[in-house]
């Protein structure tokens, strides 16, 4: 999440956090790993930009290309699950008659679809 967050433009931790619901305990120490593995390169801003809004300074984080490709397969992988993945599971398991199965997968398109 913290990865696409950033590749759709949320570059500093506060604005990650919002975009994602996740707390800034989680997020922090998060960008902190990416950043030191490779997937993001990071930068505070100038200190007199955080001083004219009044606020502490930001910093800014940018995919490098290890974490564009870390995301693209990341993107590849929870999409081969598929949206119908976890209602075939709770069929399996027992928590959902196959006629409680509101979607569907239109395999000439590729896409999913209510069958209301």
């Amino acid at each position: 999440m913290i990865l696409q967050a950033i590749a759709n433009g949320y570059l500093y931790g506060f604005d990650i956090i919002d975009i994602t619901g996740m707390p800034g305990g989680t997020v922090y120490p998060a960008l902190r790993r990416l950043d030191e593995a490779g997937y993001l390169t990071s930068e505070w801003e100038k200190p007199s930009i955080a001083q004219s809004e009044p606020r502490p300074p930001r910093k800014y984080y940018e995919l490098t290309r290890a974490g564009r490709e870390a995301l693209a397969d990341a993107i590849k992988r929870y999409r081969l699950a598929g949206p119908g993945a976890a209602a075939a599971k709770a069929r399996a398991q027992g928590r959902l008659a196959p006629e409680d199965d509101r979607w569907r997968c239109d395999r000439t398109s590729g896409s999913s679809r209510s069958s209301d």
